[in-house]
């Protein structure tokens, strides 16, 4: 019995250290604010590397489906953005409240967002590695944020992102996705507001 018992220890050990290697990994994909490179595409997405660290699928055909974007809020509701926004182009930002970076495109992603509204363009936020949404929820009141933001302090909703896709990979990342689900570009950078314009003038124009 007691080497069942010896087995059954060694098996648990081994499983919470595969899951701490899990949680590691996590950590290091979501590097912390404003590193990042521009690696992430592969052959089959045939991105054409921008300027500044902004990616951009010109080919309708190669671009990778966007995984389902959803989760609970900083208001606690439940938002599934992927079915709520289908067949308009969404843009997807990810930042967290203690993130400068963050704080320094804030202004223009909000702009932005009002401005396009009524062309088709929803902005979905993702604060993540804020253990609590109370820091996240001052910045948005600050920063006259108008759209939702995901709350997902351990940053599980970005490895929903195909492997090899333009997924993000910093903090903040800004992912574009198109009308049909598909991600379009990204950016691994803070934004100015003229580079989102810039962005997403081709996608709203796209028939």
């Amino acid at each position: 019995m007691s080497a069942c018992r010896a087995s059954r220890r060694n098996r648990i050990r081994r499983r919470t250290t595969v899951a701490a290697t899990g949680a590691a990994l996590a950590a290091l994909a979501l590097s912390a604010c404003g590193s990042g490179g521009t690696s992430g595409g592969g052959g089959e997405t045939q991105f054409v590397q921008g300027k500044g660290g902004t990616d951009v699928v010109k080919d309708k055909d190669r671009r990778q489906a966007a995984p389902e974007l959803s989760g609970k809020t900083l208001e606690g509701e439940q938002l599934n953005a992927t079915e709520k926004f289908k067949g308009k182009v969404i843009v997807f930002n990810v930042w967290g409240s203690w993130c400068a970076p963050c704080r320094a495109e804030a202004k223009g992603l909000s702009k932005v967002a009002r401005d396009y509204k009524d062309k088709g363009v929803e902005f979905v936020g993702l604060n993540t590695r804020d253990p609590d949404p109370a820091p996240a929820k001052a910045f948005e009141k600050r920063f006259e944020v108008p759209y939702p933001s995901i709350f997902d302090s351990a940053g599980k909703l970005i490895l929903r992102f195909p492997k090899g896709s333009l997924n993000p990979q910093a903090i903040p990342s800004t992912v574009f996705i198109d009308r049909n689900g598909k991600i379009a570009a990204r950016a691994i950078k803070p934004l100015s507001e003229d580079q989102l314009r810039k962005t997403l003038d081709p996608l709203v124009a796209e028939k």
